[in-house]
């Protein structure tokens, strides 16, 4: 299981549920947050398998921006 984690520029609900509409939909997440509080609007996704590119162009098919900002193994160390 692997987690990553993307700083995005989505601010509020209605962006969330466009967002949602495209994470939802790739098989290999089998979790994802995004806390639209924090400053960097961070969005944590885990699964296995996972593509950071994959997560970064379904963010953008919904009209925002993610880059990736950290990458976590199983063990919650750094990969």
């Amino acid at each position: 299981m692997e987690l990553l984690k993307f700083r995005t520029n989505v601010a509020d609900q209605e962006a969330l549920t466009k967002v949602a509409h495209y994470l939802n939909k790739e098989e290999k997440i089998s979790k994802w947050n995004l806390d639209t509080e924090s400053t960097d609007k961070v969005l944590s996704v885990s699964g296995t398998e996972l593509n950071p590119q994959v997560i970064e162009n379904a963010v953008e098919q919904a009209g925002y921006k993610a880059e990736l900002i950290r990458i976590m193994g199983i063990s919650g160390g750094d990969l």
